[in-house]
């Protein structure tokens, strides 16, 4: 059959500025806040939860991991979704079943409903993650409009989970843990009201395209593995056969599904989005951020709670300064020092700060005050993440064709999902494996030596979650583009020549 003209992955079209796009991006930073907080704010009501319905301490990991594994595993295909049926359309949908199985979970009277419901929290969150980035995407194409609108978009990706531990904190302490899941309800109206009048359309060029069936099938399949295998590692540790098994075949998905996409006619992730030297260095320091910002979130806040004996309430509060340091670092960076050094520069600055701020939260003891011990490297790990995801995640799916914007925007979230369940499996497992090995040095065992026992396994992940900061930083300095070299930040479209990789007609 005759082909019609190959399909290009990078857009040359002509910059189309949308009147409401303002208001566009508050509805989409508040879609990507209730999707980003959820992933901690269930975590502090866990313990509540698990008093109210009576399950065991070996049923409880399922109530966070039902959610990663349906988040992490349909990613890409809720990204190809809104490419295929419209990204109004998709936002809707997503917001809506997001907001009723949240309202199933907080109505939820048993440990098997709480569980279905979380995990179809993540099949809509997958939904709307990714579509929430596309529509910015392509409502913002004015370089430096685009900049700011990321720059509010990456803050929101980096605080969200540190806004997570503080409402669920708030929620679990002073009313009940099921508002840690109807919130989400009163969140998802508005965002709703706000998608129906302010989100656009878009207009689709030529026929529709197909939805790459076996495609989705293996890289479906290939990263509920992954997710799977780490959150086994988890909790039965790295000699579980299982383990290695899932691992193992999801690695082997993961080949079947590049070699498919080689030869797809209509393939569901071009592999020109992902090979470019720019767009694979934002996801690659997306994915190590991370692993690294992964340690902060989850030791600091069982330091604070159950070292210093800080209530829910006041573990929350602490992150405040780093959430304001976020966000100061990434409206610095995305509207002064991104479009002026480019990535190349930033995000191994980033990378190095959050080594720093690491290393510093090695030395946190029994005796460490927050003024003078927590708070520095809170704020400096803040103004890491500030630095790092902003221009990542901006370069991630610039110059990407509109027809593509969605799937090239949940690999942004898939980077992150992976990180996340890096991390835990990793730290967690480093962090028992110290505790267990100094409390077995420090005979017998008294109340002060499971105390240092804690704090000691803090450091060991705060360390490792140093090693993978100082990995990015090489991996960003050595990948990233120079800055005017393709396709740049302050012209998405200049020498996009040089990237066009031709696809096969839709």
């Amino acid at each position: 059959m005759p082909s019609s003209p190959a399909t290009n992955v990078v857009s040359s079209d002509a910059p189309v500025v949308s009147s409401r796009r303002w208001l566009t991006l508050s509805v989409v930073a508040l879609a990507q806040l209730m999707v980003v907080l959820d992933s901690t704010v269930v975590n502090i009501a866990l313990p509540a939860a698990q008093a109210d319905l009576g399950f065991s301490n070996g049923d409880r990991q399922w109530v966070v991991t039902a959610y990663s594994l349906a988040f992490g595993s349909l990613l890409l295909l809720g990204g190809r979704l809104s490419d295929l049926i419209g990204r109004k359309r998709t936002f809707i949908i997503g917001l809506t079943g997001f907001a009723l199985a949240s309202a199933l979970g907080g109505a939820a009277n048993t440990f098997g409903l709480l569980v279905g419901a979380r995990a179809l929290q993540g099949a809509f969150g997958a939904l709307l993650a990714p579509t929430a980035l596309a529509v910015l995407i392509t409502t913002f194409t004015v370089p430096k409009e685009r900049a700011r609108a990321f720059g509010v978009f990456g803050a929101i990706a980096g605080a969200g989970g540190a806004v997570g531990l503080l409402l669920g904190g708030y929620l679990t302490q002073y009313f009940d843990w099921r508002w840690n899941l109807y919130i989400n309800v009163f969140i998802a109206v508005i965002a709703i009201i706000g998608a129906v009048i302010y989100v656009d359309h878009g207009m689709r060029t030529g026929p529709r395209p197909k939805l790459d069936a076996p495609g989705t099938i293996l890289v479906s399949g290939a990263l509920f593995g992954v997710v799977y295998g780490f959150s086994n590692a988890e909790s039965n540790g790295w000699n579980s056969s299982l383990t290695w098994g899932v691992l193992a075949g999801a690695g082997l998905l993961l080949v079947a599904f590049v070699l498919w996409q080689r030869r797809a006619a209509h393939p569901l992730l071009p592999l020109s989005i992902i090979l470019d030297r720019n767009r694979g260095a934002a996801y690659g320091s997306v994915l190590i951020a991370g692993i690294g910002m992964f340690g902060v979130f989850l030791f600091v806040t069982y330091y604070l709670q159950k070292t210093l004996n800080y209530t829910p309430v006041q573990a929350g509060l602490s992150f405040l300064p780093m959430i304001g340091m976020l966000i100061l670092a990434a409206q610095l960076g995305t509207n002064i020092f991104v479009p002026r050094f480019g990535p190349k520069i930033m995000v191994p600055f980033g990378m190095t700060l959050g080594v720093i701020a690491m290393v510093l939260l090695t030395r946190l003891d029994l005796h460490s005050g927050y003024a003078a011990d927590v708070l520095p490297p809170l704020m400096v790990m803040g103004f890491a993440m500030g630095s790092i995801m902003p221009a990542s995640m901006q370069t991630a799916t610039l110059g990407v064709d509109r027809q593509f914007a969605g799937v090239a925007s949940a690999m942004v979230n898939t980077s992150q999902q992976v990180g996340g369940s890096i991390g835990t499996a990793l730290l967690n497992t480093l962090a028992a494996t110290a505790a267990t090995n100094y409390v077995a040095s420090h005979a017998p065992v008294t109340a002060i030596v499971a105390a240092e026992a804690a704090v000691h396994s803090y450091a060991t992940a705060y360390w490792a979650g140093g090693t993978f900061f100082a990995f990015g930083a090489v991996f960003s300095a050595l990948l990233f583009r120079r800055r005017g070299d393709g396709v740049s930040l302050t012209n998405p479209h200049g020498n996009a020549a040089a990237e066009r990789v031709p696809l096969p007609a839709h």
